[in-house]
Parts: C-alpha cells; sequence; structure tokens
C-alpha cells in the first residue's frame, strides 16, 4: 500500500477560536476546526474535520473538566490526572507527557529540508480521507487493533482496521477489529491511541515502506477523531479506554460450561442422540448449538422458520434435548433470502438497505468456483437482502422477531455473519456501505443481544449472543468466537493469538473451535486435546467444526483424558467468575498476554501463546505435535498444577506434559 505524503494538505492550527472547562477549539490551515478536550485523567482527544455524519455511539464516557493554559511561545497545554497534553499549532503538532515525561507525539522523522517524511495531521487533497503520524522509539513495541492472528506486537506491520469474513485465521484479514492500539513504552509510562470512526484505518505500525520509525495512519471518514491515553501501564490504558467505550457486562454462569456443536446435526434425533451420549457418557456440557444448516432451510433462510421437514414440532424436538439438562443455542444471520415472501415484505418496509435507486440491495454470495467458500458440507447460499439496522423500526422488528424462537425453547443466539455490507449499499440514515461496514456488526449483535435480554427466561439471565463479528464497542454485547480456524497446528496458534490480541483491545471474552472448523482431513485425537486444554483458560469453551467434535470420535483414550480436563474446567468456574468480574471493573481480559500483564519483563513478553488466565494461571499451550514446550516465567514462585512443585521464576525451561 503506497503512502504519498504530497497527497494531503499538512495542516496548521494556530489560532485559538475559543476555550471551555474541558478543552479549547483552534480554526486550522484546511477551514476544519480543531477541538482538543480532556475526557478524564490521563484521556484526551483531538477531533479534526467536519461532524455531518451519523454517530453510533461508539464513545460512551463524556468531556471531563481538566486545566488549560496557553504557553509561552504559543502552544497550549491541557492537564488531567498526571498526563499533561502539549499542542503546537505551526505546523500542527502533539506531545503526550505522563508524570511531566513524555511517553508519545507526533512524528519524528524528517525529511532533508526539515519535514517531517509524513503529515503529522494531513487532510487528503481530494476526497474524504485523513492523516496523522506519532514517533516511535526503538524497540518500543504496539499491542492491540482487534482479534489479529498474527504476531501480537504489530511493530513493522501494515494493519487494516476493516471487517470482513476472513475465512480462517491465516492472514491479516479478521472478522474482529478494532482501531485501538497501545505499547508499554520504553519505562518511562504506557500510551495508546484510539480513532474513533466507524470507516477503515490502515495502521502503518513502523511499516517499512512508510517509516519504520514512525506510527502512521489513514482514516477513511469525513474527520480525524483521536483519543490518546496515557498511563503507568497498559493495564490501565485498557481501563481509561474500556471507560471510555463501555464495559463489558457480566455473562451468565451456565454459559462457561461447555458448549458442543457440529456442523452440521442433520435432524433433531441426531442432536438428541448427542445430548444423551452427553450424559451417558458423563461428559459435562451446558450447551447443545444447532447450527446454520441444522434448523432452517438454506434457501430460504433467515426468515425465523423452522424448517418443517425436520422440525414439524419444534417446542417437542428442543425439549427432548433439553429434557438432558441442556440449553439450546441455536445459529441466524441478519441476511434475507430472495426466496421467501418475507424478503417482499421487508423490502415493502424499506427494512433492507437499498441500492442509491431505492431498490433492495440484493448482496450475492462468492460461488466461483475458484475462489468460493462452498462445497458438497456447506451449500452455496442464497441471493439476500440485507436487515438495516439503522432503521428503528426495522431494529425492532428483528428484535421483536426472535420472540417466536424464545418461546420454542432457544435459550442463546449464535449471531453469525455481519461482514456482508457492500460499499455502495444504502442505509436508512443516510450512510453508505462504504461507512456503515464496520459498525454493522456492532448493529447486528446489539439488536439480537436486546432481543435477548427482553425474551429469555428469568433464570437464564444474564444475555449474551455467540458472535463472530465486531468493532469498537463490542465488548458491551458478549461473547465472540474467534471464526472459522484450520485445523492444525497453526489453526491453533493462530487461535490463541487472536483471542489474546482480542483482549489487549479492550475485549475480556473470547473462545474458539476446538479441533478447528475446518480442514482437508479431521483433527488427530492430539491436537483435539491440545486445543480443548488451552480452552479450558478462556473465558468460553466450545468444540466446533465441519464433522464430529464431540470427545468419543477421538477414541477411549482421548474421551477419558477430555472429560478428565472438562471436569477441570468445571472447578475452575468459580475462579473464572472472580476474573470476569475483574473484567466487568477493569477492562482486562479473561485470557491476558504476557505483554499485558508482564509489560516491563524482556524475558516473557514475547511469548506470545503464552498468557495468564487472570492473576494467578500461567498458561503455557503445546501448539505442535510432541509433549514439551519451551515456557517463559516471570519473576517469583511458580506452583506447578501437574507435578506439585515449586518452581522459581525468571527463567526460561522445557517443559514435557
Amino acid at each position: 500500500m503506497y503512502f504519498d505524503p504530497a497527497a494531503y494538505l499538512r495542516v496548521d492550527a494556530p489560532h485559538a477560536m475559543d476555550t471551555t472547562a474541558s478543552g479549547a477549539s483552534f480554526a486550522t490551515s484546511t477551514g476544519d476546526i480543531l477541538e482538543v478536550s480532556c475526557y478524564g485523567p490521563g484521556v484526551f482527544r483531538l477531533r479534526l474535520g467536519p461532524n455531518t455524519r451519523p454517530d453510533y455511539g461508539l464513545i460512551q464516557g463524556r468531556a471531563q473538566a481538566c486545566a488549560v493554559a496557553k504557553g509561552e511561545h504559543g502552544g497550549w497545554t491541557f492537564a488531567a490526572g498526571d498526563a499533561t497534553l502539549e499542542v503546537t499549532g505551526t505546523p500542527l503538532r502533539f506531545r503526550l507527557l505522563h508524570k511531566g515525561v513524555p511517553v508519545m507525539g507526533s512524528i519524528t522523522d524528517e525529511h532533508f529540508r526539515g519535514w517531517t517524511r509524513l503529515p503529522a495531521f494531513g487532510r487528503l487533497r481530494q476526497g474524504g480521507q485523513w492523516t496523522a503520524a506519532f514517533a516511535l522509539t526503538s524497540g518500543e513495541a504496539v499491542y492491540g487493533l482487534g482479534e489479529k492472528f498474527g504476531p501480537l506486537n504489530k511493530r513493522g506491520h501494515l494493519i487494516h482496521s476493516q471487517v470482513v469474513d476472513a475465512l480462517g485465521v491465516n492472514t491479516g484479514l479478521a472478522y474482529k477489529n478494532v482501531p485501538f492500539a497501545w505499547s508499554p513504552g520504553t519505562g518511562k509510562g504506557a500510551w495508546g491511541v484510539f480513532v474513533n470512526t466507524p470507516g477503515m484505518v490502515s495502521h502503518g505500525v513502523g511499516h517499512p515502506d512508510w517509516s519504520h520509525r514512525s506510527y502512521a495512519m489513514m482514516v477513511d471518514d469525513e474527520a480525524i477523531d483521536l483519543f490518546v491515553f496515557a498511563a503507568d501501564v497498559p493495564a490501565q490504558i485498557l481501563d481509561r479506554y474500556t471507560r471510555l467505550t463501555g464495559r463489558a457486562p457480566p455473562v451468565p454462569t451456565w454459559g462457561l460450561g461447555l458448549w458442543v456443536s457440529r456442523a452440521y446435526y442433520k435432524t433433531p434425533d441426531e442432536a438428541l442422540a448427542v445430548a444423551a451420549k452427553l450424559r451417558e457418557r458423563k461428559i459435562p456440557c451446558d450447551v447443545l448449538t444447532l447450527d446454520g444448516r441444522a434448523a432452517w432451510k438454506v434457501e430460504t433462510r433467515f426468515n425465523f422458520k423452522w424448517d418443517p421437514d425436520r422440525f414439524p414440532d419444534p417446542k417437542a424436538a428442543l425439549a427432548a434435548i433439553k429434557a438432558h439438562h441442556l440449553r439450546i443455542c441455536v445459529w441466524e444471520y441478519p441476511y434475507v433470502s430472495v426466496h421467501d415472501p418475507l424478503f417482499q415484505e421487508l423490502a415493502s418496509r424499506r427494512y433492507l438497505l437499498t441500492t442509491a435507486d431505492g431498490d433492495p440491495y440484493i448482496f450475492g454470495w462468492d460461488v466461483t468456483p475458484a475462489t468460493s467458500p462452498f462445497g458438497d458440507m456447506l451449500t452455496p447460499l442464497p441471493e439476500s437482502g440485507i436487515l438495516d439496522f439503522t432503521h428503528p423500526a426495522a431494529n425492532a422488528w428483528w428484535r421483536d422477531a426472535h420472540e417466536t424462537l424464545f418461546a420454542d425453547g432457544v435459550d442463546v443466539i449464535k449471531s453469525d455473519f455481519g461482514e456482508q455490507v457492500p460499499d455502495d449499499a444504502v442505509a436508512f440514515n443516510g450512510d453508505r456501505g462504504a461507512r456503515l461496514h464496520n459498525v454493522y456488526p456492532l448493529l447486528y449483535n446489539r439488536c439480537v443481544f436486546e432481543a435477548t435480554a427482553k425474551f429469555q427466561r428469568k433464570e437464564d439471565a444474564p444475555p449474551m449472543v455467540w458472535g463472530r463479528a465486531g468493532w469498537t464497542g463490542s465488548q458491551r454485547y458478549p461473547v465472540q468466537w474467534g471464526g472459522d480456524p484450520q485445523s492444525d497446528w497453526e489453526g491453533l496458534a493462530a487461535s490463541i493469538r487472536g483471542g489474546l490480541s482480542w483482549g489487549m483491545s479492550g475485549v475480556p471474552y473470547h473462545s474458539s473451535d476446538i479441533g478447528g472448523f475446518y480442514g482437508s482431513e479431521p483433527p488427530s485425537a492430539e491436537l483435539f486435546l491440545r486445543w480443548l486444554q488451552v480452552s479450558v483458560f478462556s473465558s468460553h469453551i466450545r468444540v466446533h467444526g465441519i464433522g464430529e467434535r464431540e470427545p468419543w470420535a477421538f477414541g477411549s483414550e482421548a474421551e477419558a483424558i477430555a472429560r478428565k480436563w472438562l471436569a477441570f474446567r468445571y472447578r475452575l468456574i468459580p475462579y473464572l467468575q472472580t476474573v470476569i468480574a475483574q473484567a466487568g471493573e477493569t477492562g482486562l481480559p479473561v485470557m491476558r498476554a504476557m505483554a499485558l500483564a508482564f509489560p516491563g519483563n524482556a524475558l516473557v513478553r514475547d511469548y506470545e501463546t503464552q498468557f495468564m488466565c487472570g492473576d494467578a494461571l500461567l498458561v503455557a499451550p503445546i501448539v505442535a505435535a510432541g509433549n514439551e514446550v519451551e515456557i517463559a516465567l516471570p519473576p517469583g514462585a511458580w506452583y506447578d498444577l501437574n507435578s506439585r512443585q515449586r518452581i522459581p521464576g525468571q527463567r526460561v525451561l522445557r517443559y514435557k506434559a
């Protein structure tokens, strides 16, 4: 991706227009207004550009009073708590200080003639795009930016914050993106930066083609709206970020147990047989999922109607499964087949996204033989309309349509997909698909979450969903799982990194498909068990994939080992409840990467598949065939749950398990 600095107007902001208790505004050389404001201790906002497009409620916090002062040399200072933001106008630049020490600031990479190589702040001469660039010091690591499956440290990478159906965990594409990043700094304090936008953001985080000593970003929106954070440690950055964008609510205790799923149970009798077998074989389990093709006709979904051929009496079918003391999860997506009468009904009400001409937008799935994900098992999906959640009446209709499902015995919804919003679609609120695209899964999952809260049984509260796609604020509507990993060791390692990266982005809950979702060969018993062992220490735990993923499918020995680890999972639930309560108070995730838990420890922070489960449990997954793993122990004394031995920390060791 090429960055042309000359394509941008560099911004000057030499003249203050107004000051308030929480900030100040400035006139700029581009004719835009720069607004600088404080949002609590260590949190500052710099917003530059017009404000005419819909606001999706990504920001939950409010501006707060701070000390505003004009400096001796024409700059301005804004002080909140232990942090100070210094802003100078010609050219527009900033410096963020924590306890009087600079921790972050505008780009310092200079051209021969004294200009910065990239604009500190710039507006595209033609089109709605902005750029900003910040300085990085040597060795300064950067984390976050959503559920990314590659390296946790994004330094040196070009990262796109753009929601897509990633079709796996093997690329930089991601189902869940958040334009929020942070750094532990270099010993002087931590910093973070968040872009408040539904638009795509491209992050060149020390990207060598742009500037290896700078973090530059391109923001596709009418304005650039930055929040910068300063604190002692990254945990405080997450606390301040989630205060700003919303805390994660608590999740139901039953949701912490095992979820069993498959793509897919072909009949209710097959699902019932699995439910019975779980109890016969004493496999602890709380939820059984009827996936996308298990309950609905593919050619007419999604219409909230059970397949009449397989579910002539859905209440009775679900009651038979629930008699085994299981809850039922059913699948949905926010698309309505053109082959179902509901499509015309919703189109006539203008409840679907439209074309520029006002016709319902018909989305066609990729059925090209060379690239299509569909096949004999997962058959092609029908052309469909896209529910418009920006339309209040459409949102309410979709929410209330869930009532019959919950009345039939459904307990929780798997809110799949949400990534398919074409750029040229038109929404009720006036936005085009290009701007709606990223925030669409947030609106979709909010609707399903609210439906669950409205119609679930009281004993099942609080509500939750099982969602795939996400954006800023997704932590408010838990839970998300990691999409469709490949059934091999690299799929396992990438799923761990994705969950940790999601947690580093302000979202405390995560799960992955134990055993992997797809592959040319079924997962081996060894892979299945290693994946299960890792998932015992995630917030939520589910077996799922194309074909059998129930423990007995991997042989009697594997089943016995799985039963043992699942028993441990259930013993762990009181501890997990404590960790989850902490997440609601602080924004810390259940699974904590070493760079988050021990940010100042150079020995451990680069072990990117090793993590802490809460404050007390260090988890070192085996992510390759065999029985050995290299563990980096942080300082202190550690107690081995397997050998019952005490091991001194601040060392690396080879471990057999």
